[in-house]
């Protein structure tokens, strides 16, 4: 998740769950239960074409809380370039009503998805629900500031609300490189970034955020904090990318 603390990054931990058979049978994992499992654990099928060749993406926001355009452009290109999906990744846009829950617990953001999220993995189609919240996360401290949550295998919330009024301020960053650089680095955690589903390559987690790299300016980072009226980590006002140790985690389990 990325928290601003002045721009935090947290994220909840979680375990890799594999579903394995003796028998030489269909091993897609469909059906609503497939994508209600624990953050991390579904790396291997969003990564790689070995059981899922298409990825459907579901971005749900609530009236007045439409991403802008231009992030939705550079996530997609961020998933082209690290997963293989040779029948594609479709993105779908739509709005619901504001949930009027904010701000939202754990069990709020279990809710919001029972209710608006329509897709779930079917065939060779692995399929996430993304939701552009109009509200903010509950906050454990009056410093920090909860950008998105990764909270199940398949599930990403983005606190939309959060995002628009922190690119408000003198000298943040467009909201399209905050609301950009938030789906990349919580996708990264449905990859099972940092040692949330991948066994790393290399040691690489930082040992005091779990979840998270240790690398200056990656995007896994758990931390980029503002200075001089940009923030720290986001070269030339971009979006962070993947450290060479993040990439060939990734790589093991079937990434590009």
């Amino acid at each position: 998740m990325i928290r601003i603390k002045k721009l935090l990054l947290l994220f909840i931990s979680a375990a890799f769950v594999f579903s394995c058979t003796t028998e030489d049978v269909d091993k897609r994992d469909t059906g609503k239960s497939a994508n209600l499992k624990l953050t991390g654990s579904s790396g291997a099928d969003l990564l790689s074409d070995m059981v899922f060749t298409s990825m459907n993406i579901e971005i749900v926001y609530a009236d007045g809380n439409r991403p802008t355009s231009e992030a939705i452009d550079i996530f997609q290109n961020f998933l082209e370039s690290r997963v293989y999906k040779p029948d594609g990744i479709k993105i779908n846009l739509r709005s619901v009503q504001p949930s009027g829950l904010s701000p939202f617990t754990e069990d709020d953001l279990k809710a919001v998805e029972e209710e608006t999220r329509t897709l779930y993995n079917v065939g060779d189609e692995i399929a996430v629900w993304i939701y552009f919240a109009d509200g903010e996360k509950e906050e454990e401290s009056d410093d920090l500031v909860t950008l998105g949550t990764a909270f199940r295998n398949t599930s990403i919330i983005i606190y939309e609300k959060t995002i628009k009024d922190f690119a408000s301020r003198n000298g943040a960053p467009p909201r399209a490189i905050i609301e950009a650089s938030t789906l990349n680095h919580e996708f990264g955690h449905l990859f099972g970034l940092v040692d949330l589903g991948i066994d790393p390559v290399s040691d690489h987690e930082d040992p005091e955020k779990e979840g998270h790299c240790d690398t200056d300016g990656c995007l896994m980072r758990a931390s980029i904090e503002f200075g001089s009226g940009v923030v720290n980590g986001i070269t030339g006002g971009g979006v962070p990318e993947l450290d060479d140790a993040c990439i060939q985690d990734l790589q093991s389990i079937g990434g590009k």
